[in-house]
């Protein structure tokens, strides 16, 4: 009994009694010490579009290839030339549609808030995903460009006029629809592009209209979708943090932006 009575004795003298003033020191204390560690092994922002590169899905840069390869071989077979120059704008239109599931999969997963809380921001992420696919693209289309002035003796307005125009303005299509305030998800933003791959397809089909427009007229139009397209993406950086929740707190599929 005296034994226990010791030990009861012994752990009431060595308890501690909590102070609050140094435990907020001690968070404080640790907050800092982590902080300057994290910072001494910082990723530089070309550490950070290396890793950015790593965690991007490389198959849909395989799928714009291929696809363009295959245009390419269906239009070597076409024995109408009427047919083959007009049915460009089509490889087009699909080339812009397949970087959608890529670039928009944070919101199909429902991630933007755990990319939030990361060192880079949202926005950061955005631009570094979007320099990437355009670096990529830009490559892509200009060798398929290259291909078929080489090939089949396109000159730079009928590549302007038949690739480059409806490629813009299905980007443009797909930024405005997919960083709209509405809730439009990657299902619509498809949609409205193979619309307008149906609607290029009636007007580079009617020869009336399509001789009408000269060749500035169709510079204009690609300068005014190529702004558009800018602007279109500038907003869904400048605003891809403001997504979450919408209305009276229903929360929605995370498509909401501005």
């Amino acid at each position: 009994m005296d034994l226990e009575k010791m030990l009861k004795e012994y752990r009431e003298s060595i308890k501690a009694v909590p102070r609050e003033e140094r435990i907020a020191q001690t968070v404080r204390l640790s907050g800092e010490a982590f902080f300057q560690r994290e910072q001494e092994r910082m990723l530089s922002y070309a550490e950070f579009l290396r890793t950015q590169f790593l965690v991007l899905k490389k198959r849909w840069w395989v799928y714009q290839c291929l696809l363009l390869m295959t245009a390419g071989l269906l239009l070597g077979n076409m024995q109408e030339e009427y047919y083959m120059r007009r049915s460009v704008g089509v490889a087009g239109v699909l080339f812009v549609v397949l970087i959608i599931p890529e670039m928009w999969r944070n919101r199909t997963h429902l991630s933007l808030e755990v990319e939030t809380a990361a060192y880079y921001s949202l926005r950061q992420i955005y631009a570094a995903r979007m320099l990437l696919f355009g670096a990529a693209d830009v490559f892509l289309a200009a060798a398929f460009c290259l291909g078929l002035k080489g090939r089949f003796h396109f000159t730079a307005s009928e590549l302007l006029v038949q690739f480059l125009f409806p490629m813009t303005v299905t980007a443009c299509i797909c930024f405005g629809t997919l960083c709209s305030k509405y809730a439009m998800n990657e299902t619509v933003s498809v949609i409205f592009c193979l619309v307008w791959s149906g609607v290029w397809w009636l007007v580079t089909m009617n020869e009336q209209v399509y001789r009408a427009a000269l060749l500035p007229v169709w510079v204009c139009c690609f300068a005014a979708a190529a702004a558009v397209t800018a602007v279109c993406a500038y907003r869904a950086v400048k605003f891809c943090g403001q997504c979450l929740e919408v209305g009276d707190g229903a929360q929605m599929d995370g498509n909401e932006i501005g």
